[in-house]
């Protein structure tokens, strides 16, 4: 039932998104033939320049103001933060091999954790130094937020090129590894330093160590219980219909009890996905059961990025760029890479040889380290004003700079540096 103010219903809103993602995909299927992903960004950013064409030709429309106050009602930063993403990590999270991963396990702890706090302070600082120079009205603070937000790569749709491409599981492993669990580390960082840009506090390199600690290690240790408690459930039993319901209680209960202690939720996710989808699966799943299992997640993986990639084109909507926006936004594109590829150099060198993966893996993990809708979602929590619509041009302009460039045009940067990938792998390895 509609009230009086015409107020859509959470259930109306849903169908609305779900309607339109099926609409636009069946479109980019039969016609623009673009890659899921990104045929659904370029067709929602496109339907946000012809509402905005629509406003400014015609008087009477105020389609802006429909779609502002459409994302207002669903508010997208906690539709992502508190439910897509914890469906996202644990659906990503099945699918990474655990043996994999401990082999290859050094890069990835490296550039899930430090390698987002180098990136952090890098993009902060150059874009400190930007707004400076077009003297922008940001406090300094804001410009490292900036850095902690876009910081954290969203690599997990590229795994789906580096498989066709035939790349080596080694360095796929990593490419999962780093999608998983920089995510959670990348939005510790930002509440730590959000929180000290909201209350005005000088920013202590103590404290916020303590923070991380405390919030990424109660992340970690509540997705081993949930996710143990998880598998021992699956394991008493061959009931599929059951089994997938467990797989959704581990991931609902299991983010609201990491909201309730004040822990990372998305590298609790994580850590139960990882749990479930090698030891559940070898070990508590029948035939059918993991049959169910996998292609149940696998669809709302499917229907959960459908909808947020569609979100963040109708999200340039709500934002009119003017000139500041637009150098910013330009900026931030070249910033964001170059602090990728500072970041991955510096660790790089730390790493022995023979965890390098080949000297073309640098190019496949900068260039593949895209930027998603965590990102958005994590810009649109700062409060509104001038800061934040500015630093939404930023992030929007890296995002989808990301998706749409970076992304397509990967499969070439892998065929250039297949050869030196493939050189410094052992040939069991390669598939």
């Amino acid at each position: 039932m509609h009230e009086g103010s015409g107020a859509l219903t959470p259930f109306d809103l849903a169908a609305l998104l779900v309607v339109a993602s099926a609409v636009l995909g069946w479109f980019n299927h039969h016609f623009l033939k673009l890659p899921h992903v990104i045929g659904l960004t370029v067709m929602g950013a496109l339907a946000a320049v012809g509402m905005l064409m629509a406003n400014a030709f015609l008087p009477m429309v105020t389609i802006d103001d429909w779609v502002s106050n459409l994302l207002d009602q669903l508010d997208f930063s906690q539709t992502l933060l508190q439910g897509m993403l914890s469906f996202l990590l644990f659906a990503g999270a099945l699918h990474v091999d655990l043996d994999r991963l401990r082999q290859d396990w050094l890069p990835v702890l490296l550039l899930s954790t430090v390698g987002v706090i180098i990136s952090t302070i890098l993009i902060g600082l150059a874009l400190w130094g930007v707004g400076m120079l077009l003297s922008l009205p940001v406090a300094p603070i804001w410009y490292f937020v900036f850095g902690a937000l876009i910081s954290p790569t969203d690599p997990v749709s590229v795994l789906g090129v580096l498989k066709e491409e035939s790349v080596p599981e080694g360095l796929q492993a990593t490419v999962a590894g780093e999608s998983l669990f920089n995510d959670g580390v990348g939005i510790v960082v930002f509440t730590i330093l959000f929180d000290a840009a909201i209350t005005g506090q000088d920013f202590s390199l103590g404290e916020g160590a303590q923070l991380f600690l405390v919030e990424a290690g109660g992340g970690i240790l509540v997705g081993l219980a949930v996710g143990w408690i998880g598998f021992r459930a699956m394991r008493s039993m061959d009931e599929y219909a059951l089994e997938v319901l467990i797989t959704l209680a581990v991931v609902m209960g299991g983010y609201a009890l990491c909201s309730t202690l004040h822990v990372s939720g998305p590298l609790s996710m994580a850590v139960a996905g990882l749990l479930i989808g090698n030891l559940g699966v070898t070990y508590a799943m029948s035939d059918i059961t993991r049959d169910y299992v996998i292609k149940f997640w696998e669809l709302v993986d499917d229907l959960l990025n459908s909808v947020l990639f569609l979100l963040i084109g109708l999200e340039v909507v709500a934002l009119v760029p003017g000139g500041p926006h637009l150098l910013l936004g330009l900026a931030a594109i070249v910033v964001t890479l170059l602090g990728r590829a500072v970041s991955l150099g510096l660790l790089r060198g730390l790493l022995p040889p023979s965890r390098r993966h080949g000297s073309g893996s640098f190019g496949i993990l900068w260039w593949g380290g895209l930027r998603g809708g965590i990102s958005i979602a994590l810009a649109l929590s700062i409060p509104s004003g001038t800061t934040r619509d500015l630093l939404l041009a930023a992030t929007f302009a890296a995002v989808l700079f990301s998706v749409l460039i970076q992304r397509a045009t990967l499969s070439r940067v892998i065929d250039r540096t297949r050869s030196d990938v493939q050189a410094s792998t052992p040939p069991e390895t390669l598939h």
